[in-house]
């Protein structure tokens, strides 16, 4: 008998969960998320979904698909985490400022919107 996949790794079930909320014109926090994947918050729990979530970004990419990473957010301040904004991901979008703050929100608003306003009628 094989194991189930876990639903921190289940690229559909995720990618699911991640368009359901850019239909709704929503972020999604990471502890939010991982709850309806079955796990309580934990630090490598959050980075597992942040894998899966690239390689769902990666493919949404070469579909011309907005990234959907973006919507998943820290509860404390409405931003993506550090893993998000580093490894230059945020300069490749065009963006070279702090991480936090009005600049940081303004970029990631931009961003969101993009994705809301793909995903609402699709």
């Amino acid at each position: 008998m094989t194991d189930p996949v876990d639903p921190i790794a289940d690229v559909a079930r995720v990618r699911a969960l991640m368009v359901e909320a850019a239909r709704a014109g929503e972020s999604i926090s990471y502890s939010a998320l991982l709850a309806q994947l079955g796990h309580r918050f934990t630090r490598p729990k959050m980075r597992a979904v942040c894998r899966t979530l690239g390689a769902i970004d990666e493919a949404g990419a070469t579909a011309g698909e907005p990234e959907l990473a973006v919507l998943l957010v820290r509860e404390s301040d409405g931003l993506p985490g550090q893993g998000w904004w580093g490894g230059g991901h945020a300069m490749v979008l065009g963006y070279d400022g702090p991480w936090e703050g009005p600049e940081a929100r303004a970029f990631v608003h931009a961003l969101q919107q993009e994705a809301f306003a793909y995903w609402r009628d699709r």
